[in-house]
């Protein structure tokens, strides 16, 4: 899966509190949103959110993870409109 795409459905899901909300931004299945982010982890050995049945908290890792994921996005977002 690409990095970037991954990173963006992560600080949707973050900045939309779930899965189902950030896929509705992005317009992809909730299932493509959780397997993005379930890659993301698993490429960068660390877990970003813990996961219960009804709730999705950033781990420590995840809140760091998270602002730098936000830099690397606008800073992508920008040299495409370049």
């Amino acid at each position: 899966m690409d990095r970037v795409d991954c990173m963006r459905a992560f600080v949707a899901t973050v900045g939309e509190n779930g899965y189902a909300a950030a896929a509705r931004l992005l317009g992809v299945p909730r299932s493509k949103v959780s397997k993005q982010i379930q890659a993301l982890e698993e490429a960068i050995g660390v877990q970003l959110l813990q996961r219960t049945t009804r709730n999705l908290h950033l781990t420590e890792a995840g809140a760091e993870y998270y602002e730098a994921a936000r830099e690397v996005i606008a800073a992508v977002d920008e040299a495409e409109q370049r």
